[in-house]
């Protein structure tokens, strides 16, 4: 029922939470599951759940978000200081005050709680590079948030997704808020993320990924660790910015990519498009808002919000766009401030020029470029060779210069056409595509699909979130492969650090305890060592040391488990994994192109075979 509701602010759902005495805080998730079960209404700005014959409780979003504990009302004897109100907090989606979420940011720790279209245009006061490293220090009202995230999201591990009920995620939104009024932005999204993370793994969300809870979780402990002791320019890239600062950027000639829908956890819901100038800078333009997969297919027929200009996402993804007077965000983000003009222009083909040569640098430099911070989009050129079957489903295989590469959907939810795309692309086995896809690091090269030429005109272009392809785009005579036993040096590559990485996700969805137990972790320290791991020996051993250990009072009674060193044991180690599988990723791809063969000096970069 969370898609029906409408966001709730962080510090709305803490309240309630509070208010409940001790023996109502012990029903919440009961509290919870029971109102899940039951019909919401939504009526314009107010959305009605019937908990029973007699009563309703009522949420109140203008705006489309939550923002006090006043707009929750309920009509039980209890009430305001009821279950009710606590519980339909607990269950609605999350709301943050930071932007609206693009693609790239859902996939990192931290950015999965931003929604809105809240941002500043020219006319507002900005956040400079200048005043974001005045100080030079966190404060103590910083240092102090800090904590209290680090504290809070430690005891959310400790408990696992199974334990972390709604009081614990109350805690953590509680920080969550103390954060963002200390000016730490940053904290504050990546609170809210792990939040939406638990949510989703507690209720069964068929989008719910363990890796990306635990990346969140990574990414919450190591802002709040590292936070109190910052300085400089560390310390203003782990404060954040709660909005994105729009420069002027003269005028522009945009080219239309592609268009993506966007669906998030929190409950937001839109179309992104992606366009390109004759420089091969990217900027995008976007339209997301709370809603459902219904509004992620629709936004793409409505008209983007910059200048008087009538073109749809979806057309211009395919056309062009001449902007003066334009405001772009550090991430590219165009804005639609008053003095903005925009006008329809031509567009071009991905094999004409200026697009071409996006797909002309190596594909090395593109994930080198993505690893360190840059654009994560990749421009490819591809030959569909199958499928591969793994537990979230089949992916597509792809040869890309002799490197065998694995795209998978990025949406899962049928709502959308990405997963029945990619089992119709299989079948145009032998094909040779230009695709645009998003990197996932590991250990393996993998890729999400989000765009590709069309099977049989090339001319053409699929934004695979948004059309569906037909049997009659393939090309004759065109039968999906059997999926291919996974090779064995797939298998073997990622084999070692799988011992320490399944350790890390076991605690996420089991807590401290799973890793307590004697002997839950024996021979695989001994392991990695014999492998030449010893750090990650070390640190498996360290994790098992944490978690068991327990000490006792003068009468023998266990006490309190040390939830912060048990965190710092796990994060230490999540770091590591990190590290290691992004020098893999780019070691993977750097060696496909250092075995590719040279190109023709004689024929262009980029033309077609």
């Amino acid at each position: 029922m969370s898609q029906d509701l409408p966001p709730v602010a962080p510090s709305v759902t803490a309240e309630l939470v509070e208010a409940l005495p001790p023996r109502l805080r012990r029903r919440l998730d009961a509290g919870v599951a029971k109102l899940a079960a039951r019909p919401a209404v939504r009526e314009g700005d107010t959305v009605r759940i019937a908990v029973d014959d007699e009563t309703d409780v009522v949420l109140r979003a203008p705006g489309g978000t939550v923002t006090g504990a006043d707009a929750i009302r309920c009509g039980c004897l209890l009430a305001p200081d009821c279950l009710h109100r606590a519980a339909a907090a607990s269950a609605a989606p999350v709301a943050d005050d930071a932007p609206a979420p693009e693609p790239a940011e859902a996939a990192e720790a931290g950015e999965a709680g931003e929604a809105g279209e809240d941002r500043k245009e020219e006319g507002q006061p900005e956040e400079t590079e200048a005043t974001a490293t005045a100080t030079a220090t966190a404060t103590a009202g910083q240092r102090t948030a800090a904590r209290a995230v680090f504290d809070a999201a430690a005891a959310v591990l400790e408990a696992g997704t199974d334990g972390a009920g709604a009081v614990l995620q109350a805690e953590l939104l509680r920080a969550a808020h103390a954060a963002r009024l200390a000016g730490l932005p940053r904290a504050c999204a990546a609170a809210v993320s792990v939040v939406t993370g638990v949510r989703a793994a507690r209720s069964a969300d068929p989008g719910y990924r363990l890796a990306d809870l635990a990346a969140a979780l990574t990414g919450v402990l190591g802002t709040a660790h590292r936070l109190p002791h910052a300085t400089g320019p560390d310390l203003a890239e782990l404060r954040g910015t709660a909005r994105q600062p729009y420069r002027p950027d003269g005028s522009l000639r945009l080219y239309g990519l592609f268009c993506e829908p966007v669906l998030t956890a929190t409950g937001y819901a839109g179309a992104v498009t992606w366009t390109a100038d004759a420089d091969g800078r990217l900027y995008t333009v976007s339209d997301v808002a709370p809603g459902g997969p219904a509004r992620a297919t629709g936004a793409a027929d409505l008209a983007v919000r910059i200048g008087d200009t009538a073109l749809t996402h979806r057309e211009l993804s395919r056309a062009g766009l001449a902007v003066s007077g334009a405001t772009v965000s550090p991430t590219g983000r165009l804005g639609a401030g008053a003095g903005v003009r925009a006008v329809r222009a031509s567009g071009a083909a991905w094999r004409g020029e200026p697009l071409d040569r996006l797909w002309a640098v190596p594909a090395a430099e593109q994930v080198g470029r993505a690893l360190n911070g840059g654009q994560d989009l990749l421009f490819l050129e591809v030959t569909v060779t199958g499928t591969v079957r793994e537990t979230a489903g089949d992916c597509l295989l792809a040869d890309c210069a002799g490197l065998p590469l694995r795209l998978a959907a990025a949406h899962d939810d049928p709502a959308l056409p990405c997963r029945d795309n990619l089992r119709l692309l299989a079948a145009a086995g032998g094909s040779r595509l230009r695709i645009i896809a998003r990197l996932v690091p590991g250990p393996l090269p993998r890729a999400l699909l989000l765009a590709a030429e069309h099977p049989t005109d090339p001319a053409a272009r699929v934004d695979l979130g948004l059309d569906r392809l037909q049997h009659a785009d393939l090309p004759a005579g065109a039968v999906a492969p059997r999926s291919p036993a996974v090779p064995a040096g797939d298998r073997d590559a990622t084999a070692p650090l799988h011992l320490l990485r399944r350790r890390v996700h076991q605690a996420v969805s089991g807590g401290r305890r799973v890793l307590a137990f004697t002997g839950s972790g024996s021979g695989d320290g001994a392991r990695l060592r014999r492998l030449g791991l010893t750090t990650a020996a070390d640190l498996l051993d360290g994790l098992h040391t944490a978690a068991a250990d327990r000490s006792r009072d003068a009468f023998g009674r266990l006490l309190p488990a040390d939830t912060g060193r048990f965190a710092r044991a796990w994060l230490a180690a999540a770091v590591y994994l990190d590290t290691v599988e992004r020098a893999l990723c780019a070691g993977a791809w750097e060696a496909a192109a250092s075995a590719a063969p040279s190109p023709d000096p004689g024929r262009p970069v980029g033309a077609e075979s």
